[in-house]
């Protein structure tokens, strides 16, 4: 499984997940990407992309929850 994170989100909050997740989970591929192309959602909300599936969510806090459902 590969995780993927768009670096303007992570000025936007979304860093503390990325960091949680990287320590939390070290054999899950994680990457930071300038930019994923999901640039209206990355504006409105936190979120990463696993494949090619955006996980959206209101908070950081909410995309941690939301990714860590699943991985399982």
């Amino acid at each position: 499984m590969k995780i993927k994170y768009c670096t303007r989100n992570l000025k936007n909050g979304t860093k503390p997940v990325y960091k949680a997740m990287k320590s939390k989970y070290p054999d899950i591929k994680m990457k930071k990407k300038d930019c994923l192309g999901n640039c209206r959602t990355c504006k409105r909300e936190s979120f990463a992309m696993i494949k090619s599936r955006s996980i959206c969510a209101s908070s950081p806090d909410q995309l941690y929850k939301e990714l860590k459902k699943l991985i399982g």
